[in-house]
């Protein structure tokens, strides 16, 4: 499991019990201050490794907004300053990372992103983790999330994912409110000039799933519906079996808007929720896949 692979749900874990990162010196929201002086030569040479073989591969899958955002984030050569990042990102949309010490309470995370601050995990991995970890870590959350921010209208998506977050507490609604996450955030995919691109953290920091879930005929590959999303399972543990495809970063964030999330998390709560593999009789199928072994 990479990075990547660690679902929004995990993010409720009432206590940093098990998990990475060293959470005894946070302050009350859960922030700390970035160790720079802790990063070795070799932390920062795993950085490159790791930023150079993605950009590679970005520039023939990636989103066009997600290759210029992230050239202008000037990272390439070592793990980035965080506040020297905000500044540039502060300048551009308002937002601004907070450094943390890993995953965080669905509560603490919301309120973060209601306030345009993205958490981001201050260590990396180590050089036998290259291709399979278990919580994100500074590589996955700064190459893969940050970029976007720059961009105006996904930058807004965001923040109204986060406030969105207390209601989706309030009906008991996580899990549901986690895919659309899942989906859109770490994975989705969006239709450029009749190409299908990736824009998704979660691929576009995985070495393995960056090419397969644009050119692999194993998963399907299915339109944007906001309820056909939030129905939808996910798996944590392998490449995904389905993708969804945007039309525009408007329609995500419009539909955000657009949409009151109460009663649809009291209709869709009773209903059995898709399989990774299903394709349901409404969906805009733009590619149906063979689901073979992975």
């Amino acid at each position: 499991m990479t990075a990547a692979e660690v679902p929004t749900a995990l993010r409720n874990a009432p206590t940093a019990h098990g998990l990475r990162g060293d959470y005894s010196n946070m302050a009350s929201d859960w922030t700390v201050q970035q160790p720079l002086a802790r990063y070795t030569e070799a932390d920062h040479a795993l950085w490159r490794t790791l930023y150079q073989r993605q950009t590679h591969l970005v520039r023939d899958y990636a989103a066009p907004v997600f290759i210029a955002s992230l050239n202008a984030m000037e990272c390439a050569e070592r793990i980035p300053d965080f506040e020297a990042l905000s500044a540039r990102l502060r300048k551009a949309t308002g937002w601004e990372l907070a450094c943390v010490p890993g995953l965080l309470p669905d509560d603490v995370f919301y309120d973060h992103l209601a306030h345009r601050r993205f958490p981001a995990s201050w260590w990396i991995r180590t050089p036998e983790e290259i291709d399979y970890l278990v919580e994100p870590d500074v590589f996955h959350d700064v190459f893969g999330h940050v970029p976007l921010l720059f961009d105006p209208v996904f930058a807004d998506y965001m923040q109204e994912y986060g406030r969105g977050g207390p209601k989706a507490i309030g009906h008991d609604a996580v899990p549901l409110l986690a895919r659309l996450y899942w989906y859109m955030v770490e994975f989705g995919l969006i239709a450029v000039d009749g190409n299908i691109k990736a824009y998704g953290a979660g691929m576009l920091s995985s070495f393995g799933e960056t090419k397969y879930s644009v050119d692999s005929e194993i998963p399907n590959r299915i339109g944007f519906d906001l309820e056909r999303v939030m129905r939808t399972r996910y798996l944590i543990d392998r490449f995904q079996s389905t993708y969804f495809v945007l039309d525009s970063f408007e329609r995500l964030f419009r539909d955000s808007i657009d949409t009151d999330f109460g009663p649809l998390y009291d209709r869709l709560k009773p209903i059995e929720p898709y399989a990774p593999t299903d394709v349901a009789p409404a969906d805009r199928v733009i590619h149906a896949g063979t689901h073979e072994a992975q």
